[in-house]
């Protein structure tokens, strides 16, 4: 569990090779992102959001109970219906440690995750390219798509990753949830070699 500045506990989950199987499908990264990001839901509002039918949502939310990763909201309920929530705020995982395991599922599982997820962040970015114009001026000259090219070795790039993080947990929850003009702000960071020639 990592701590904020303020105190605040967030939840993240080291993702194993079994929670890794449970998450290596396109349908259950979207649910489980969508809940992390929006919060509590059914499996018939999860449909709708993510364009899917209530069946497929619910099944998918069911495999990801059995791995911890989601669990009943009966709290929020009415009558028959059922909510789910994330149990997590994050995952955190290092691929190296999937990339070379003996089992070739976790393998190909990782690879499924790490594609997905860079998937997803193309569709956000072009998302906002699409609807800037729709945001307030001051959100027009706030945001960043920037891209560096630095000389490192192996150790100075994730020294770089790992305080690029730590700047990111620095200003979270500085902003309470509410705040007139405040918008949660998506951040990625992708860092990777590249061939000198």
């Amino acid at each position: 569990m990592a701590e904020n500045e303020n105190g605040v506990a967030h939840k993240l989950h080291t993702v194993d090779a079994r929670t890794l199987r449970a998450i290596a499908h396109p349908l259950r990264i979207r649910l489980l992102n969508a809940l992390r990001e929006f919060g509590p839901a059914t499996a018939s509002k999860l449909g709708e959001r993510l364009g899917e039918s209530s069946g497929a949502t619910s099944y998918h939310l069911r495999q990801l109970a059995e791995s911890g990763l989601v669990e009943d909201a009966p709290e929020l309920g009415k009558g028959r219906e059922r909510w789910w929530r994330a149990v997590h705020d994050g995952s955190t995982f290092d691929s190296a440690d999937f990339r070379t395991h003996a089992d070739p599922e976790v393998r190909g599982a990782i690879d499924v995750v790490l594609h997905e997820t860079a998937t997803t962040h193309a569709q956000e970015l072009n998302t906002w390219l699409g609807t800037m114009g729709d945001w307030p001026e001051e959100w027009q000259r706030s945001w960043d798509m920037s891209d560096f090219k630095v000389r490192l070795t192996p150790e100075l790039a994730r020294e770089m990753a790992e305080k690029m993080h730590e700047l990111v947990q620095s200003y979270r929850d500085r902003v309470p949830e509410g705040t007139e003009g405040s918008a949660v702000v998506r951040t990625h960071l992708h860092a990777f070699p590249r061939p000198s020639e």
